[in-house]
């Protein structure tokens, strides 16, 4: 019997939920499991092949650090922030087992092809990775937040002045899971070229 790769891929796309990163926990995905989920990415759709996003890991051992980030972050924003918005803020950096930031570059490779067409190549990267998250069993999430377009979050990920900060991808066991959202039917999203648009 062949297999139905629509069929497949349909369920596993109507599978994918974002799972907030507090709701994540241990296990996260082991070493060999990240390769996989990670080598997903190389599958977007890229125009001239220009490679215009990464990924930037975040090691156990550099989360402290992160959180300080978070925290250094807020503050920028508002000196005056209450102690306990800043140990929240500090607390982001210790959420998920497994944490990535997305970056693009504005400018790597050829100015003909504009950010916008580099930034719907790095979010199909990012969708692919959290679809094999999704295949293998984890949860999954993307947050982004005021504290991506920080100048100390810039400084600490050593990002180039052509690159910015897109979000975070969060991956892990979900222990627990928000109200499930109602998802858009395509009537909603599609219209006809010509047609009078009643929305």
């Amino acid at each position: 019997m062949s297999t139905d790769w629509a069929a497949l891929a349909a369920e596993l796309m109507a599978a994918r939920r974002t799972v907030l990163p507090f709701r994540l926990g241990d296990p996260g995905p082991d070493a060999a499991q990240l390769q996989t989920i990670l080598a997903a990415a190389a599958s977007a759709p890229d125009h001239r092949c220009l490679l215009p996003w990464r990924f930037i890991t975040v090691p156990a051992d550099r989360r402290e650090a992160l959180a300080e980030v978070f925290a250094q972050a807020l503050l920028e924003r508002d000196p005056m922030a209450a102690p306990h918005d800043v140990a929240k803020a500090r607390e982001k950096g210790f959420r998920s087992p497994f944490l990535v930031l997305l970056v693009v570059d504005a400018e790597k490779g050829d100015a003909e092809i504009g950010l916008a067409e580099r930034l719907v190549s790095a979010g199909c990267a990012a969708q692919n990775v959290l679809l094999m998250a999704t295949a293998m069993g984890y949860g999954s999430a993307l947050t982004a937040g005021q504290s991506v377009r920080s100048a100390v979050l810039h400084r600490f990920f050593g990002l180039r002045t052509s690159e910015q900060a897109v979000c975070f991808v969060s991956i892990g066991t979900a222990l627990s899971h928000g109200t499930a959202h109602l998802r858009p039917t395509v009537a909603d999203y599609v219209s006809v070229l010509g047609a009078e648009d009643t929305r």
